[in-house]
Formats: C-alpha cells, sequence, structure tokens
C-alpha cells in the first residue's frame, strides 16, 4: 500500500474527568480519577516544590496508600499529552536541581499551574477544596474577561443563595466539553451556557417560574415538601 493510501488515526486528546466504566457507571475510571486529582492539587499546592510531577505523584499516591513511582508515568502522560495541550494546566517555571540527567539539571525541574480553563474544571469537581476562593480567582485579577461580567454577577448572586446549585452549573457546563457539546472551554458566557442546557435546565426553570407565582403559604408548604423528599 503507496502511503498516500494509509489512513492515520489520530487520538483526540479528551479531558476524562467524568469517564466511568461501561459496566459501573458509578464508578470513575483510574484515568478520570488521576486527573482530578492532579487538578484539585494543584488547586491548593502554594509552593514551587509541591508542584513538580514528583511532588503532585507522591501526594496523590499518599492519599490512596499506594507507591508514587507506580503511578508517575501516569500522571506524566496525563500532564503532557492532555492537561497541557488542553491549556487547562501550563509550566509556571523551572526548579534547580543538583541530581539527576545532565539535561535535567541544565534545564530545570518543570513545576505546574492551573491556568483559567483550569480553574474553570477545578470548580467543576465536588472534591476540590475552597471552591468559593477559586470562583472569585476565575472572575477576577489576570484573568478578568469583560465577556463573563454579566455571568459573573449572577453567579455571584446565586452563590450566596444556592451555592450548591452554583457549583452544578461549571459542572455541567465542564460535563459538555467533555461530551463535545462546546469546543472550548473559554468564553464562560451566555452563549455557551445556553449550549450546555439540558432536561434538568429545563425541570428547574419550570418549578422556579411556578414557584415565584406561588402565595407564601404555598412556597412554605413546598418547601416543606421538598425536605421530606430530598
Amino acid at each position: 500500500m503507496c502511503i498516500r493510501d494509509r489512513k492515520i488515526a489520530v487520538k483526540k486528546t479528551k479531558l476524562a474527568i467524568f469517564d466511568t466504566f461501561k459496566t459501573s457507571p458509578k464508578k470513575m475510571t483510574g484515568e478520570a480519577a488521576r486527573q482530578r486529582a492532579i487538578i484539585n492539587h494543584l488547586s491548593v499546592a502554594t509552593n514551587s516544590a509541591s508542584k513538580t510531577r514528583t511532588a503532585i505523584s507522591q501526594t496523590i499516591a499518599e492519599e490512596n496508600k499506594i507507591l508514587w513511582k507506580n503511578i508517575y508515568s501516569g500522571i506524566f502522560r496525563d500532564l503532557d499529552e492532555i492537561l497541557i495541550p488542553l491549556g487547562i494546566v501550563e509550566e509556571e517555571g523551572r526548579l534547580p536541581i543538583k541530581r539527576g540527567p545532565k539535561a535535567l539539571q541544565e534545564s530545570g525541574m518543570p513545576y505546574y499551574h492551573l491556568t483559567k480553563k483550569g480553574l474553570l474544571v477545578a470548580l467543576s469537581i465536588s472534591e476540590t477544596g475552597d471552591r468559593e476562593s477559586m470562583m472569585n480567582e476565575f472572575f477576577a485579577g489576570e484573568y478578568y474577561d469583560t465577556e463573563e461580567v454579566p455571568i459573573q454577577e449572577m453567579i455571584s448572586k446565586l452563590h450566596k443563595t444556592a451555592p450548591r446549585f452554583t457549583f452544578s452549573l461549571f459542572e455541567k457546563y465542564t460535563k459538555a466539553y467533555c461530551d463535545g457539546k462546546i469546543s472550548d472551554l473559554l468564553p464562560f458566557n451566555l452563549e455557551n451556557l445556553q449550549k450546555v442546557s439540558d432536561m434538568s435546565s429545563h425541570i428547574q426553570m419550570e418549578l422556579l417560574e411556578g414557584f415565584a407565582k406561588m402565595s407564601n403559604s404555598e412556597r412554605i408548604d413546598t418547601i416543606n415538601f421538598l425536605k421530606k423528599i430530598e
């Protein structure tokens, strides 16, 4: 077969943080758990030394009571082949080292941090630490984007009254990205949020609109009923 007749299969880079086993839909794959752990670790890491591949591997291994060398190759692959190419994680700098391969001593050991996309993904992971502070960071400072101002204002209001619902929006949004419903995580604007609307969104809207039309006594009765079946 000549070269021009060959079909080369190109594997699409895909974030796997919501992937589950086909035979056990509620059980996450090893890749999903590992990527979530990397993102979670980088969301709370405070110093450069704690953000290297080795440090990430050691922390995750300790939390799972396994040898860090057994997961290092997976961490390496997730960073280099998935999280960095997708713009979720990026190299923040290099640490000088005195041991190891000469080439690595000359170039230094890379350490990483979450990008704005990475912060957005971290907000969708329930086990991530202080998501409120992370949300404020996502909408502020160097990450500021004028397209996101209306969204920021409304989400801040929602978070004060319904924090779990608010973070479920980030989860649904990121999952839609993982499923290919939106092509990119940014900008986090109204147009992209509309693309991830599903049946649960319509049900929630129906409930809110109906609740707004109720009398005060009907609202109290409804809340009490929903609390009983929660």
